[in-house]
């Protein structure tokens, strides 16, 4: 697995569609990359080393703030086959995030799981009511955070997205 920092912005092929330039176009996804955004050092370590074991062909991104997701997304030629979401970050949280993100039609086809402390229904109905594809509580227990981070990668990685369905090795 390789650990990639996200750099705070940039510029990219995306950046150019929009309604400015009269095309709005839909960039590839690569089912490799997830994208986490978490602004817990140690929760974004405890993802690193579950998906190292569980899936060590991806390829992980990590930005520590939500007010940096959607730029991100637009700076780059290919989306994240999933982006992991935190919800209760300093700043722009991920509920303002998730919205942003599904806010633009170049992003609609970017898979979205919630993955959260909060154990509240209403915020998991609004979650969904935002657009979120999944929302799933972070258990406390490593071995439980483990099996539960992998069976969403699982899932979503074999669920045939807008590419068609995942390729054999789950990539």
């Amino acid at each position: 697995m390789t650990h990639r920092p996200v750099p705070s912005s940039g510029s990219g092929p995306a950046a150019a569609s929009g309604p400015e330039s009269g095309r709005w176009s839909s960039p590839r996804i690569d089912r490799g990359r997830v994208l986490v955004v978490e602004d817990s050092q140690e929760d974004a370590e405890a993802i690193e080393r579950a998906l190292a074991r569980s899936h060590p062909h991806l390829v992980l991104e990590f930005l520590d703030r939500a007010d940096q997701l959607v730029e991100h997304l637009t700076a780059g030629s290919a989306l994240p086959g999933l982006i992991l979401l935190d919800l209760n970050m300093p700043g722009t949280n991920g509920h303002t995030a998730l919205a942003s993100v599904r806010a633009r039609p170049e992003l609609s086809d970017v898979r979205v799981v919630v993955f959260t402390s909060s154990t509240s229904p209403a915020e998991e109905d609004a979650c969904h009511v935002a657009g979120a594809d999944s929302y799933i509580y972070k258990p406390v227990n490593f071995d439980l955070f483990r099996t539960v981070l992998k069976g969403a990668v699982d899932f979503w990685q074999d669920s045939p997205g807008p590419d068609g369905p995942a390729a054999p090795d789950g990539s």
